[in-house]
């Protein structure tokens, strides 16, 4: 166990006046309740004073941890480089911009600690945001329960906690930061919990929300789920689809060759095979299957290469250093 019982990772993007505010409201709740923790902040390549205020409050604070991006990575960067910093028992992660509250901490604590769980993510049941933020999504939230069965309201919420070896056995990368549920359970982490927290109304700075996470959330959903499950035996799907399709493209072939036969046999004039479109069908099919099959098989060689082949994550080991 760490003598650290909690880490706050913190990805921020200009963000300078609400950094002081934030980190008072944080070290309050974390010394009422005596915590030992620490505070990282990742500056996604903020252009404003961001990176000065933060220097203050390391100066002035030796909870503060800082790490700082030469440019704008995104959030997902900033969570996995934060998630390699953080050493406490629990990780917390929280947006900067004071919509997220910190008095959630402790029970969100309590909950990784007390309750057995391995993630907690929270809901925003009440929000103060605009309609043309919160009915998309909704419809996001809602496709990404039906997709991944996980029953979660609020997969984009920033306030989540996590036990500790949970953020160091993901791999969070591009948009994949609003998937964390989903890729810790296909890591093998499978008690998620949900708990309803406050949204504040942004009190400075604006926000950093835009219509393309419409387009590329879905997308990094599919991704997900696919490399989940076929990652390491592409085998299995592009195989089965293509032997699937050059069977139905055979079968076809062999039809219309089975009637040409037939229409000769009894002396009727029949039609050149070229001349019907289920020839074409059939041809394409069997080429489709051809292709999917091979796009399988390089895919396997590839896998069956790759130094993470054979990388698993463990939960106990008995006995190894006898």
């Amino acid at each position: 166990m760490s003598q650290l019982q909690i880490s706050i990772v913190v990805p921020l993007l200009n963000e300078e006046e609400s950094l002081p505010e934030l980190f008072a409201w944080i070290k309050r709740v974390m010394d009422a309740n005596n915590f030992t923790y620490e505070v990282v902040f990742i500056d996604d390549g903020s252009t404003d004073g961001s990176w000065k205020c933060i220097q203050d409050l390391r100066e002035k604070h030796k909870e503060v941890k800082a790490i700082k991006f030469r440019r704008n990575y995104g959030k997902s960067a900033a969570l996995s480089v934060g998630f390699e910093a953080a050493e406490g028992d629990v990780v917390i992660t929280m947006d900067a911009d004071l919509q997220d509250s910190p008095d959630e901490v402790p029970e969100l604590y309590s909950m990784i600690v007390d309750d057995g769980y391995d993630l907690v993510s929270g809901w925003k049941k009440k929000r103060y945001d605009p309609l043309s933020k919160t009915i998309p999504t909704k419809l996001y939230n809602w496709a990404t329960r039906k997709m991944s069965g996980i029953n979660l309201h609020d997969f984009n919420c920033g306030l989540k906690s996590y036990r500790h070896d949970v953020v160091k056995s993901i791999d969070v990368y591009g948009e994949m930061h609003r998937y964390i549920p989903v890729i810790a359970k296909w890591a093998g982490y499978k008690k998620i919990g949900e708990k309803v927290v406050q949204h504040q109304e942004r009190k400075y700075g604006t926000t950093k929300f835009g219509l393309g996470r419409f387009i590329k959330g879905p997308l990094d959903l599919i991704s997900i789920i696919f490399v989940s499950q076929f990652g390491k035996k592409p085998m299995h799907l592009f195989g089965a689809i293509g032997t699937i399709m050059f069977v139905i493209g055979f079968l076809l072939t062999l039809y219309l060759g089975a009637e040409k036969l037939y229409f000769l046999s009894v002396k009727v004039r029949a039609p050149l095979i070229t001349d019907r479109p289920f020839f074409y069908i059939a041809l394409t099919t069997m080429v489709m299957g051809v292709q999917l099959f091979v796009a399988g098989f390089l895919g396997e060689l590839v896998s069956r290469n790759s130094p993470d082949r054979n990388s698993y994550q463990v939960s106990r080991e008995l006995g190894l250093d006898d």
